[in-house]
């Protein structure tokens, strides 16, 4: 496939498209259009503007071969950013290019010019969970039970001394955003490698090295992990900890508390546990098990989740009939012919700013101030934490 001319395009500054005079919105929707056309020529169909956050834009198009068709991403890092963090979708490719598996997609192609970095991934179909979860909110329990059976096979996968580097790899970001699911065959695939490093330390917590000199390197005194989504990782990874595969049994089971209860989060385990959400409960009992506060716990649950997942997923069951439920709030419904778009205007980085001590943020980036979420979150009791996320995270203003 002809890679070599998509160093032309270019990633402009992130805006909403409603926030922007009409000048400034009219040059964003023409560069869009210009993505849309020069992809075209390369000879992709279909293509589409599907995502863009502080690091990038992401696009989607596809081919047809000999009469099949295949589908691909196209990730491209904002020029604007510092080279340091260009350099991320890079570390992205290369360790996405380390692990093998039927739900991964696998890396096709990277490349960097004029400062452009451009990564191109096969695309797996379906919509992320995150999505599914806000249109339908609590997935059934069989449908929980069937994802986290395939969850536990990636995490097995994972978890292997396999592939160039022959060390195991933590995701460090699995959360229903991140978990593509298509509706067909009730199959998941696991996306967005940009948090991915090579675990330190393996599922028994001992060092992995090759040699007494790495062991006894600065490099095993200090963790590798990245940060991840602060709503869906364990304690270790929150603190700090040596990265290892525990980092992803604690997303998995953050993941599947909020898909079970329709929370978006993993905060509210202790208020509402997996045993009262009407899941088959050597399952729940093993969810809650992982959330449990104390660390040998969780690792036990973890331990009995991937050896047992395969076995409790061969449970039959079936999508029971739901009374419906009597709103507490009024709501009044009318039929839309289209989508009603939306804007989300974040109020945490403003709010962070003027909560604390203006010397502590002034020199942080943007693109990084995620970071220092976990430190306001820290010693706040868990029930607590949802209701900040609900209430302090962000306003949607539809029209």
């Amino acid at each position: 496939m002809p890679q070599s001319t998509l160093q032309q395009f270019y990633i402009p500054e992130e805006q909403s498209v409603y926030l922007l005079s009409h000048h400034d919105a009219r040059k964003l929707k023409d560069w869009v259009a210009l993505c849309q056309a020069q992809l075209t020529q390369l000879g992709y169909q279909g293509i589409e503007l599907i995502g863009k956050g502080a690091y990038g834009f992401v696009f989607a198009g596809s081919t047809v071969n000999q009469g099949i068709t295949a589908h691909y991403v196209f990730k491209f890092s904002r020029i604007t950013l510092p080279t340091h963090l260009q350099e991320r979708l890079e570390e992205e490719a290369f360790m996405l290019d380390q692990v093998s598996h039927p739900r991964i997609p696998g890396l096709i192609a990277y490349q960097r010019s004029r400062g452009q970095s451009i990564l191109v991934m096969e695309r797996a179909p379906g919509w992320n969970l995150e999505q599914v979860s806000l249109k339908q909110g609590r997935l059934s329990p069989r449908l929980i039970v069937r994802i986290a059976a395939q969850l536990a096979d990636i995490l097995l996968a994972l978890r292997r001394e396999s592939g160039p580097q022959a060390r195991p790899v933590v995701h460090g970001d699995i959360k229903p955003s991140n978990l593509v699911y298509d509706i067909v065959h009730e199959s998941i695939a696991l996306i967005d490698w940009g948090s991915s490093v090579f675990a330190q330390l393996d599922a028994q917590l001992q060092f992995v090295g090759a040699n007494v000199m790495e062991l006894m390197s600065d490099n095993l005194q200090q963790t590798n992990a990245r940060l991840g989504d602060v709503y869906f990782i364990g304690e270790e990874q929150l603190n700090g900890a040596l990265s290892s595969p525990r980092f992803d049994e604690q997303g998995t089971a953050g993941t599947l508390y909020a898909l079970a209860s329709a929370q978006s989060c993993r905060f509210g385990h202790r208020a509402i546990p997996a045993s009262s959400l009407g899941l088959p409960m050597e399952f729940a009992r093993t969810l809650d098990g992982m959330l449990d506060p104390d660390p040998q716990v969780r690792r036990t649950a973890g331990d009995y989740f991937l050896a047992n997942m395969a076995r409790m997923a061969r449970v039959v069951m079936i999508d029971l009939p739901e009374s419906v439920k009597v709103p507490l709030v009024p709501v009044w419904a009318r039929p839309a012919r289209q989508e009603i778009d939306t804007v989300v205007y974040s109020s945490r980085k403003a709010f962070l700013r003027e909560a604390t001590a203006q010397e502590t943020l002034n020199d942080v980036n943007d693109v990084q101030l995620d970071r220092y979420y976990k430190q306001f979150m820290q010693g706040w009791e868990k029930p607590r934490k949802p209701f900040w996320h609900r209430s302090a995270g962000w306003a949607n203003i539809r029209w």
